[in-house]
């Protein structure tokens, strides 16, 4: 049977409007950027009038614009002309809205490695980013991806050599992300380290390859941020029950404060109780780690152990093996609690 072609006249309708709709949307973009551009060189020449070169002449003058060229965004591909503007001094001039040499918004640098770690393949990108781009998407090829990816690599080296000689972070936030893709027999692991200051401000401190959540794979990380500064333990951290990772930070920090997650306990205990009644034992958990005072978390505990140990002891006894461990809010003195 061959296929039908035929395309309706409602189908066509619509596929008619979605076209002007971006062709729209496109348009008036443009027109906004290249208006931006334009009041920003009016500005700058207004700001810098009074500038003369030795001979008497103005230092800053418009001189036409720069050869048209393309920015990808969101909508689509959108054309903008950028004022060229004639600096006798041997200043520079350079726009703060559009860079020389951008080619991409934010936005869409963001969505490439976004994808990438999605699993589309570099053969694929093009394709993809047609479909979310627009038809005339362009300078975004496979060879380009690759390209792209040597740079990320280059930044994340940089990024794991930086100095931490002057961070005190206060708390830590500890775990392994497993991911379905195989490369090896067993499944990847990526050991995942946060940290807070004491203004409350929470940084990445290191995203590495691990075997597992072994504690040779936890002691390599902490080496490594040792060896780059960071040489002051935490006053509390936080993280699963996975034996490797405290067992590294012992014997990298000394003796440090354990608090158990409290995400990764809630689940645990949750997957031991049926759908039917999860919804109020969540909020039981919820009024522990948000409670204002230690007296209310301990009353929400309490009520949790009286209203489920008969009927579900193993959700129970998964909260009452760290109730120690999850019970250490008193110990920073800082001005927020984490959860």
């Amino acid at each position: 049977m061959k296929e039908n072609k035929v395309i309706s006249l409602e189908e066509r309708a619509k596929d008619e409007a979605k076209i002007c709709l971006e062709e729209l949307l496109s348009e008036g973009a443009r027109k906004l950027l290249q208006t931006a551009i334009e009041n920003e060189v009016v500005e700058y020449l207004e700001a810098h009038r009074e500038r003369r070169t030795d001979s008497g002449k103005r230092a800053i003058v418009r001189n036409g614009h720069h050869p048209e060229r393309e920015l990808v965004t969101g909508i689509g591909p959108i054309k903008v002309r950028q004022p060229r503007i004639r600096q006798r001094d041997g200043q520079k001039f350079s726009s703060a809205i559009l860079p020389p040499y951008i080619r991409r918004v934010p936005s869409v640098d963001a969505l490439i490695p976004a994808l990438y770690l999605k699993g589309i393949s570099t053969g694929d990108f093009t394709e993809a980013l047609t479909a979310i781009l627009g038809e005339r998407a362009s300078g975004l090829s496979a060879t380009n991806v690759v390209r792209l990816k040597g740079c990320w690599e280059e930044e994340y080296k940089a990024w794991c050599r930086r100095d931490l000689s002057a961070k005190a972070y206060v708390y830590w936030w500890a775990d392994g992300i497993y991911f379905n893709v195989r490369l090896d027999e067993e499944r990847s692991c990526v050991l995942v380290l946060m940290g807070a200051l004491e203004d409350g401000t929470k940084e990445l401190l290191a995203v590495v390859d691990g075997y597992r959540e072994s504690t040779q794979s936890w002691r390599e990380l902490l080496q490594q941020l040792k060896r780059h500064g960071l040489t002051v333990a935490p006053k509390l951290a936080i993280g699963d029950g996975s034996l490797g990772f405290w067992l590294a930070l012992q014997e990298e920090y000394g003796p440090v404060p354990q608090q158990r997650c409290w995400v990764h306990k809630t689940a645990n205990i949750l997957d031991k109780m049926p759908k039917s009644v999860q919804g109020r034992a969540k909020e039981l958990i919820h009024e522990m780690y948000l409670s204002p005072t230690r007296k209310a978390a301990l009353e929400a505990y309490d009520q949790f152990i009286d209203s489920y140990q008969a009927e579900f002891p193993k959700a129970t006894d998964c909260l009452e093996k760290d109730k120690e461990c999850l019970d250490r809010i008193e110990v920073s003195e800082c001005r927020w609690r984490p959860h």
